[in-house]
């Protein structure tokens, strides 16, 4: 089977390497299913880059929202990522998948500092690279380090794993009566102020027309099937 997509970005949310239950830290299984999911969809020829969040570790948000200073908290979400990429690079390389941590904030001891040619070079001698620290920047969440990321490495689609299995209409863990958007354009994403990525993400994309698919990556195999262009969770076109 051919997949859709030559180059991926994947964007996971710390949430995802706390597991089910716990909902903080770092869970070893789940951290070890994430990379077998990623290895088995690099398995089919796709080049893979990650973009993790910090989420299970450290919220800058919500220290911000406590009164810490909010460059300060960003900061130390950052650093939170870094963990969460070194978590996820030896898993990875212990199925077998050379990787690369890339860090937006330099730290020559554990990650190689970002420069954009060198990543698209370890793509393509098919190693998977993760990027960490988010844009480098407080204010900027993530998921805009994920559009960004995307632009940069040239990927055809960004991959955003979730516990939910697409976008709708509200949260359905809260409002089990919300519907479930099968694709939906990017201004109406930002029309309806639908949590799916911030805006300023949601706008890059829409400005370089990337597409993104929203899907549960807690569902075995949903990674692999949505490479392949089947039907899984939610499109974000325009």
């Amino acid at each position: 089977m051919q997949p859709a997509y030559r180059r991926v970005l994947l964007k996971l949310s710390g949430e995802i390497f706390a597991g089910a239950e716990a909902g903080f830290g770092i869970d070893a299984g789940a951290v070890t299913s994430l990379a077998k999911q990623v290895a088995g969809v690099q398995a089919l020829g796709v080049e893979i880059a990650v973009v993790v969040g910090g989420g299970n570790i450290f919220r800058g948000v919500a220290a911000s929202a406590r009164g810490m200073d909010r460059a300060t908290a960003d900061y130390m979400g950052m650093l939170a990522t870094v963990i969460n990429g070194l978590a996820l690079q030896d898993a990875l390389e212990h199925v077998g998948v050379p990787t690369r941590v890339v860090t937006a904030i330099e730290m020559r001891a554990v990650a190689e500092p970002f420069i954009r040619r060198r990543a698209i070079r370890h793509m393509e001698k098919g190693r998977v690279v993760v990027f960490a620290a988010g844009t480098g920047n407080p204010y900027f969440t993530t998921d805009t380090a994920a559009a960004l990321r995307a632009m940069e490495m040239k990927a055809d689609v960004i991959l955003k794993g979730t516990k939910v299995d697409g976008i709708y209409t509200a949260d359905p863990m809260i409002h089990p009566t919300a519907t479930k958007f099968d694709s939906i354009s990017y201004i109406k994403v930002l029309e309806q102020g639908l949590k799916v990525m911030d805006a300023t993400a949601i706008s890059l994309c829409m400005d370089n027309k990337l597409p993104i698919v929203v899907f549960n990556l807690r569902t075995p195999g949903n990674m692999r099937r949505a490479v392949l262009g089947e039907a899984v969770g939610t499109t974000v076109t325009a």
